[in-house]
């Protein structure tokens, strides 16, 4: 079937960093304790700062809500901005730096079951959609794509 959904998303690194810094800011909740993990351990190795790790990471986050919704055509979206699960969706490098996508509770279900596979399943297609995600970032942006693929 190939490509269903494609998102892209670019972060301004130094306002995110300013969010991150603001008193009583949820921010660093939108991630999980594995994202902020690996964004503090990447940032002591390179020398740099974690904000641009965390933003490529948001900016992965962002990039997977605008593939899905372009995935989901004109069914119902299961999430609303205002309760969408963003610790759910985890962008994290494997042990060769590259980084994947991990959809966990409801999030995994929704994508899994709901629309995406079901759009699927009535044309015709029995495949469970994969997710590619390519980040970047260079001096004051970071950035991402993300691909939903069925194949």
């Amino acid at each position: 079937m190939g490509v269903c959904g494609l998102g892209h998303d670019v972060v301004d690194v130094s306002a995110f960093a300013a969010q991150l810094a603001e008193p009583g800011t949820r921010m660093r909740a939108l991630f999980s304790v594995r994202e902020v993990r690996q964004a503090s351990e990447r940032a002591r190795s390179k020398g740099d700062g974690e904000a641009v790790h965390l933003a490529a990471k948001w900016a992965g986050k962002e990039a997977f809500l605008k593939a899905w919704c372009e995935a989901l055509g004109s069914a119902d979206y299961p999430f609303t901005l205002d309760n969408f699960p963003w610790r759910e969706v985890e962008v994290l490098d494997d042990s060769h730096g590259v980084p994947h996508v991990t959809l966990s509770g409801e999030v995994a279900l929704a994508f899994r079951d709901g629309g995406v596979a079901r759009r699927q399943a009535n044309a015709g297609v029995e495949a469970i959609p994969s997710v590619h995600i390519s980040l970047s970032h260079d001096g004051p942006v970071a950035s991402a794509v993300v691909i939903i693929d069925v194949g």
